[in-house]
């Protein structure tokens, strides 16, 4: 087991970050806030795909007119996931114009980068904090390296100048990111935020930019981090590039929360960004969500199409069970399910899972057994193999991780 890096615990709602918390899973709507039903629709999507905590945008006074209905209607259908208010140049204003939008947040994002300009910035930085102060919000103070502090970034550059051998430009970029959230967060605790309520993120677009940035920010403070590369892209890029960077920091124990910034397709389920989180965490071993569908990738053995329809079937079914399983079924997300399609790894991967089912690749015998916790309990045949299998393994769950044994008869 790994070792998570030590860090001050935050409390966002009821969801603490940090603090030897499980790493906690963050996603961000992109309706238009001031659409309340469509907005309430998509976290709640979010929430049900597995998102713990979800920002919105808060961008202008509709916007934040529109934050305690969104809550209300949140709460009224059951869904209690925390809001985080995502806020850039005119958060100090719309918080101070709309306390119950400020209220109703769980928590405030805050880019020292844009919270103001010139002789704004201090000030209004100081705004927000207050407000956190007085409403008792955490907030993430948010570092983006392409809406970098320019004042941060022009000092540092200064400073390299006058060096006798001045660093590369991109170390000079990288300290600028790590400083402006450090003097950031110091300056917080000044204005009497306590370290508590601070998580700190520092965004690159970059992989190994964005892990040597985070290696040093986990060694020169004990804030809570939020892990997510921004602009990470679209499809297979996008989860590649994120995987590539997270799974990095994460086996080096960095990271209290992430996001997985992907561009998405037209028309696509904003929650394709949870699921792709979840199971970078749980392929690591780092938590975990849903069962596991482990199936083989097809060769020449395999010319029907059927078991990776099956594979498809099961893990689309294990996924919509979730939200009922997770009620009822205590550790029903550790279960690993194995879809198979021929007798060369078939079986012994079956019998490695919890349940598994071995199918018939191409001139092989038309049967596939099936294992249960590495034995042999039946044999399927005929034109119904997926459904029979989907109903052994809605069996398997009750029986194995039901709290009374009862239900497996009542079951059937």
């Amino acid at each position: 087991m790994m070792n998570r890096r030590d860090s001050v615990g935050v409390k966002v709602g009821e969801i603490q970050i940090g603090g030897n918390a499980p790493v906690i899973v963050q996603s961000m709507t992109n309706t238009d806030t001031a659409d309340v039903e469509g907005t309430v629709r998509q976290v709640m999507d979010l929430a049900k795909a597995g998102s713990e905590l979800v920002r919105i945008t808060v961008n202008n006074e509709e916007s934040a007119q529109a934050i305690p209905r969104i809550r209300e209607e949140l709460d009224k259908k059951g869904c209690s996931a925390p809001l985080i208010g995502d806020f850039h140049f005119n958060g100090h204003k719309l918080l101070d114009k709309y306390p119950d939008c400020a209220e109703a947040l769980a928590k405030y994002r805050i880019n020292p980068g844009n919270v103001g300009r010139g002789s704004k910035r201090d000030p209004q930085f100081a705004q927000m904090i207050e407000f956190a102060c007085r409403y008792e919000k955490p907030v993430r103070i948010g570092v983006n390296w392409g809406s970098l502090d320019q004042s941060v970034l022009a000092r540092l550059l200064d400073e390299n100048a006058r060096l006798s051998e001045p660093k590369p430009l991109s170390d000079v970029m990288r300290e600028a990111v790590i400083t402006s959230a450090l003097e950031s967060a110091e300056r917080a605790v000044l204005l009497g935020l306590p370290k508590n309520r601070i998580v700190l993120s520092c965004k690159m677009s970059g992989v190994q930019e964005l892990i040597a940035v985070y290696r040093a920010l986990a060694e020169r403070c004990d804030y809570a981090l939020h892990l997510g590369l921004t602009e990470a892209g679209m499809g297979s890029k996008g989860i590649v590039a994120s995987t590539a960077a997270l799974a990095v920091l994460l086996q080096q124990g960095i990271g209290d929360t992430i996001r997985i910034s992907l561009t998405p397709e037209p028309g696509a389920d904003r929650t394709h960004e949870v699921i792709v989180a979840q199971e970078i965490l749980q392929t690591m071993g780092i938590r975990s969500f849903t069962p596991m569908v482990i199936s083989c990738p097809g060769c020449g053995r395999t010319t029907s199409d059927y078991f990776q329809k099956l594979a498809q079937q099961i893990q689309s079914h294990l996924r919509h069970k979730m939200p009922e399983w997770r009620k009822k079924y205590s550790g029903v997300e550790d279960m690993h399910v194995a879809v198979m399609g021929c007798v060369v790894n078939g079986p012994g991967e079956s019998k490695n899972a919890n349940i598994g089912i071995s199918l018939p690749g191409t001139g092989e015998q038309p049967v596939a057994p099936v294992f249960e916790d590495g034995v042999k309990t039946v044999t399927l045949k005929g034109d119904h193999i997926a459904e029979e299998f989907q109903e052994l393994v809605e069996r398997y769950v009750i029986s194995h991780y039901g709290s009374n044994p009862g239900n497996l008869a009542a079951a059937e």
